[in-house]
């Protein structure tokens, strides 16, 4: 029998937070996999935060001036589901908790940005979470530096727990958050000292309130099953001046009878016995999956609360100039100015007019001035190599404590939170980002790239000093494997332009696109204009003939980036011999392999001798050059000297490319 409102009986806050704990325990529990210690003991805290704090309507997910909430410790996902489900989440109903971390279910192991709406970012590798909230609330404070208090004004919460704040990444972060005085971020800390293994004691022994306010953030500590005393310290959060940590002490597994306080509640369902003695010592006399009608109504109001705020800020954003509006929404939307299109064609004619001898580093940073004065979302930044990188342009500015109206970010020397906060400005809504470093480090930034791209996300990376022809600097910074490495990455384009005609190219093909981040690789040394024509963005195929073979094709060379010169001047050698030489410049294999049959087998030359040269690992290169071909490149690491030198000294020149292809026509 259905009660009406009326008679409904008042509901206990505790009862609210054992829904969420029992929800979590049954769905793991029938999964026979999951993690139901983390659910029992933040299920108070998390009942606090969304019935009281956060700014949210579950039937208007993504309403852009919604408080953001993080799961950082995305292991615990049934929290974040069994809170989807009760606030009235409209994708996540009681089939999808009682399919849990079964295969086509939206209830994922940990939860996916896109296939449930309450997340808003994927977690799961740690530290990646409270990493990608940075960069949400520094999103934040620049839009609301450029549209007032009235339009964009609102929290980021993160849960984390002891193995975020384990992983180096959690640093960068907090320190980034704590030097631009993020006082609309505040962090939920799981501080149940159990970590897989055991008692955190084993490895760490940090003072983490200490750390925090070290790197300039507001620290809190309270009983974290004290409902009273969380809500407390959120409000004196919200009134800090600086980004604020709350350490929640708690029980992992909270009411297990034998399991609470144990790693045995981590990482794996409690079993029958233990969960029967956990409904009894919580006073939950209900089957699995049942939440009575009472308990269920109040959290649907919870989740319905925040529609007189969303109707607020609509009707806000309604009043104010249509072009005003109509700029704020481009903006959230990712809307490309229609203008760019035409303005990158001027850039690619005069490029070809004046054909200038740019090292692609400086033909990026030629087209960043163009594209950064047009697109108001593009945000730069650097890892601390602002003046190697070539990111800035006159039309950026740099965002800073005291005003962040601007569209430069200092990153430091972090790349990993630089590529982690990326993330979370393009979660966010309102940016595009890009941000530099050399291709070496990528190494460090890599977990927040493929991040990227199994979110699907609009993230440039600007990556310069690409090959052994940075020099000096030696095989330290010399890449090597990581075109390679990074080709092999699902969803990931790599773009190695040869010249400013690919380089332009290159960046439309990335602004362009809307399911993916892009990855460009740029050179220290200067390279010729070798493109006579920009009417037809060639880029956008991969792999295209750059110049054909005079007569009879006999060899195709194939070559990226700086290396495509080398194989020009190898092309004029064999074709002062008489050998039909064509060239390919392949900009992007991802984009290449996705071209028809026909397309792909003219381009390589199928039949002809095929020599791939690239400053290098080979690796991949095969699939190119076929069995009778050859890969020139690199099969240890680099070496340091002048720039030609090392070139020679490894056989990467244009007349051992021009030989390794006549030997295999004799």
């Amino acid at each position: 029998m259905t009660m009406t409102a009326e008679k409904m009986p008042t509901v206990s806050s505790s009862e609210m937070a054992n829904a969420i704990r029992f929800l979590a325990v049954d769905a793991v529990e029938k999964a026979n996999s999951g993690h139901p210690g983390m659910p029992m003991g933040m299920a108070d805290v998390a009942t606090v935060l969304f019935t009281r704090f956060l700014k949210f309507d579950a039937k208007a997910p993504r309403w852009a001036d919604r408080d953001r909430f993080i799961l950082s410790a995305g292991h615990g996902s049934m929290l974040l589901y069994a809170l989807a489900y009760l606030t009235g989440f409209e994708d996540v109903d009681l089939d999808q908790l009682k399919n849990f971390r079964q295969l086509g279910s939206r209830t994922a192991g940990h939860p996916e940005y896109g296939h449930v709406a309450i997340a808003e970012t994927t977690t799961g590798p740690l530290g990646q979470g409270i990493a990608n909230a940075v960069g949400f609330a520094l999103g934040e404070k620049m839009l609301a530096a450029h549209y007032g208090k009235d339009i964009v004004d609102h929290h980021t919460y993160v849960i984390c727990g002891d193995g975020c704040l384990m992983e180096g990444v959690s640093q960068e972060a907090i320190s980034i958050a704590g030097h631009h005085r993020l006082d609309k971020l505040i962090v939920l800390w799981d501080d149940n000292e159990i970590c897989i293994d055991g008692a955190t004691s084993l490895s760490v022994s940090d003072d983490q309130l200490a750390r925090f306010r070290a790197s300039g953030w507001k620290a809190l500590r309270v009983d974290g099953h004290d409902q009273e005393a969380v809500a407390a310290a959120i409000l004196e959060a919200q009134s800090a001046d600086r980004p604020t940590l709350i350490a929640c002490k708690t029980t992992i597994g909270f009411g297990a009878p034998t399991k609470a306080g144990s790693e045995k509640s981590h990482g794996s369902p409690l079993g029958a016995e233990e969960i029967a003695g956990a409904r009894a010592n919580l006073g939950w006399h209900y089957a699995p999956f049942e939440v009575p009608a009472h308990i269920l109504a109040a959290w649907r109001q919870a989740g319905a609360r925040g529609a007189a705020a969303r109707a607020a800020w609509e009707a806000r954003l309604g009043a104010l100039d249509v072009e005003q509006s109509k700029a704020f929404l481009d903006r959230i939307n990712g809307v490309i100015p229609a203008a760019v299109a035409g303005l990158a064609a001027a850039f690619k004619r005069k490029v070809v007019a004046e054909k200038p001898g740019w090292a692609s580093r400086k033909s990026s940073l030629e087209a960043l001035e163009v594209l950064t004065a047009a697109i108001p979302q593009l945000i730069g930044g650097s890892a601390d190599l602002t003046h190697s990188n070539f990111t800035i342009t006159k039309s950026t500015r740099p965002v800073t404590p005291a005003d962040a109206s601007g569209s430069y970010i200092h990153y430091g020397v972090r790349e990993h939170g630089m590529a982690a906060l990326m993330n979370g400005l393009a979660l966010h809504g309102g940016f595009i980002p890009y941000g530099g470093t050399f291709l070496v480090f990528t190494d460090y930034a890599r977990p927040a790239i493929r991040m990227a791209a199994l979110m699907g996300l609009r993230v440039l990376y600007v990556m310069t000093h690409d090959s052994i022809g940075l020099g000096e600097d030696g095989p330290t910074h010399q890449p090597i494997e990581h075109l390679a490495s990074l080709r092999a990455m699902p969803n990931l384009w790599v773009f190695r332009p040869c010249d400013a005609v690919e380089t332009m190219e290159a960046y439309e093909l990335a602004l362009a696109r809307t399911d993916g981040p892009s990855l460009l690789s740029f050179s220290r040394q200067g390279l010729p204009t070798l493109r006579t024509g920009a009417d037809e963005n060639l880029s956008a195929k991969g792999g295209y003939v750059l110049a054909e073979a005079t007569g009879a094709r006999k060899v195709t060379l194939i070559a990226t980036g700086s290396e495509v010169t080398i194989a020009a001047k190898a092309r004029e050698i064999l074709e002062g011999k008489g050998i039909g030489t064509a060239l390919v410049s392949m900009p992007c294999c991802e984009l290449f392999d996705r071209q028809d049959e026909a397309y792909r087998r003219g381009v390589l030359g199928i039949g002809t001798v095929r020599v791939a040269v690239e400053a290098a690992s080979p690796y991949g290169w095969e699939r190119y050059v076929g069995d009778n071909g050859i890969v020139i490149g690199l099969s240890g690491f680099g070496a340091s000297g002048p720039a030609e030198k090392v070139y020679q000294h490894f056989g990467i020149t244009a007349e051992k490319v021009a030989a390794a292809a006549e030997a295999r026509l004799k």
